[in-house]
């Protein structure tokens, strides 16, 4: 779907701001994005949950795995701790632009 520079319309969050953790997994295999706005990791590393897109693009979620900030498939996690059962809806914001 074409949605200019976003992903997905709606996305889900722990609170208003999208700053608390929703949960924490581990990496089942390894991934490389195709592009600045995706997160990096390897099998067994630890990636931190902080939105989780919904409607056209439910496949990705937002999170960090150490200082790095990005999408991923939410296929490659496996959760083994929930920060928050509270779940906002909440409009996605422009993604940023990779040079």
């Amino acid at each position: 779907p074409d949605l200019g520079r976003r992903f997905a319309e709606r996305k889900r969050c722990a609170d208003p701001e999208c700053s608390m953790l929703m949960c924490r997994g581990k990496a089942t295999q390894d991934f490389k994005g195709p592009d600045c706005r995706f997160v990096n990791f390897k099998k067994g590393e630890a990636v931190y949950v902080y939105y989780k897109l919904i409607g056209k693009s439910t496949e990705l979620w937002a999170g960090s795995v150490g200082s790095d900030f990005g999408y991923f498939p939410k296929d490659l996690l496996e959760i083994n701790h929930n920060y928050s059962n509270e779940e906002l809806e909440l409009p996605t914001d422009v993604s940023r632009i990779c040079y």
